[in-house]
């Protein structure tokens, strides 16, 4: 019984290592492989030299950065508030959260756009017009951090949540005030710790989602990494796929590094 479990566990991750590694070889084949040149990795090599590509990466990994420090520090201090005294509002936070995976992204931006452009008009003679202005500056435009953070909400809930039932809160919380820690102290140094896995699985998934995201930026007129990845593609098809394969790598490189430092961090506790 137990040897054909194993041969069906292996035969599941055979299909979908396929699944995932087939589309990615024709994608590298079909950069390098040039009719009439034969192989040649000048897809590759253009990329560093493409106008934009620097400053789109480095404007989505700004925007990745703020937003997983927003919306965690947001949902944490929420979730376990809610744990500890108000657990029977748990169904109505998890819908609430839930909501951006109903309402179709095209309508999302366009409620921001119409917001973005109703309060110029009405609100040009207060302080708050600077701050429209603030929000959609190019070089780093908060209002999609502000996107980001709701579109994360549900990804973020979760792996929470799931973070929060594997451990006891209230013991570890009662436990840090009868020792005289201040709240936000007992939240830093008890129950965060015990949340690691958690929190860089929120973050994972944050960052995945801001890399990747294309609908809001492009309609709201921003260039982040995934927009200009679509604007290199319409003159250049085999620079394009590399460039998609290159975030690919990307992106799995930074959820590595976030792995490493998480795990580094879990030894280096378990020591002292």
């Amino acid at each position: 019984m137990a040897r054909r479990l194993n041969l069906w566990r292996w035969v599941v991750l055979g299909l979908a290592a396929l699944y995932f590694l087939v589309p990615l070889a024709a994608s590298v084949i079909f950069t390098i492989d040039v009719p009439g040149q034969g192989v040649t990795f000048d897809a590759y090599s253009q990329i560093v030299s493409t106008d934009g590509f620097g400053s789109s990466l480095q404007l989505s990994l700004e925007l990745a950065a703020a937003t997983i420090a927003i919306v965690l520090l947001l949902m944490v201090p929420a979730m376990v508030a809610l744990r500890l005294g108000a657990p029977r509002l748990r169904p109505a936070v998890e819908v609430v959260c839930s909501l951006p995976l109903v309402v179709p992204p095209i309508a999302f931006v366009a409620g921001i756009a119409t917001v973005l452009k109703w309060g110029p008009e009405y609100l040009s003679r207060t302080p708050l017009f600077e701050t429209f202005v603030a929000v959609q500056n190019q070089n780093f435009p908060f209002v999609l951090v502000l996107a980001y953070v709701v579109m994360a909400l549900p990804f973020v809930y979760r792996a929470l949540d799931s973070g929060l039932r594997a451990i006891d809160v209230r013991t570890l919380v009662e436990a840090a005030r009868s020792c005289g820690a201040a709240w936000p102290q007992a939240l830093v140094q008890a129950v965060l710790p015990n949340l690691r896995g958690a929190l860089l699985n929120a973050s994972f998934l944050t960052l995945a989602l801001v890399l990747g995201e294309f609908t809001v930026a492009q309609l709201l007129g921003f260039q982040p990494f995934a927009v200009w990845i679509y604007s290199v593609g319409g003159s250049q098809a085999q620079l394009s796929v590399a460039v998609s394969v290159l975030s690919l790598l990307v992106t799995w490189a930074l959820l590595l590094a976030l792995a490493g430092v998480g795990g580094r961090t879990r030894t280096a506790s378990s020591r002292g």
